[in-house]
């Protein structure tokens, strides 16, 4: 399994690579429900099937950060702020 670390920054990288893309979409998607503990983390699954292999076990090691509780910390912040640019385009 990857790292929850090493997931997250190469989910930055894959979404800043091609932000269109379903893969990308997807992990902003499940990255952006992570941030919602309380609401339950809310991720459709089934949308896994819309991602291939390397970016199931990106989306697997993103989970992992949820049982760490590292969601949220400053590293997720930092990452998180280059994916909503990336996705948004600026």
């Amino acid at each position: 399994m990857l790292d929850g670390r090493e997931a997250l920054m190469r989910s930055v990288d894959l979404i800043e690579q091609a932000p269109e893309s379903a893969n990308a979409l997807t992990l902003y998607a499940l990255a952006s429900t992570l941030e919602y503990e309380r609401a339950g983390c809310l991720f459709k699954l089934i949308k896994l099937r819309d991602m291939d292999a390397e970016a199931r076990r990106l989306a697997y090691g993103l989970m992992e950060l949820v049982a760490d509780e590292t969601v949220a910390d400053d590293a997720w912040q930092q990452a998180k702020a280059r994916m909503d640019r990336a996705i948004r385009g600026v």
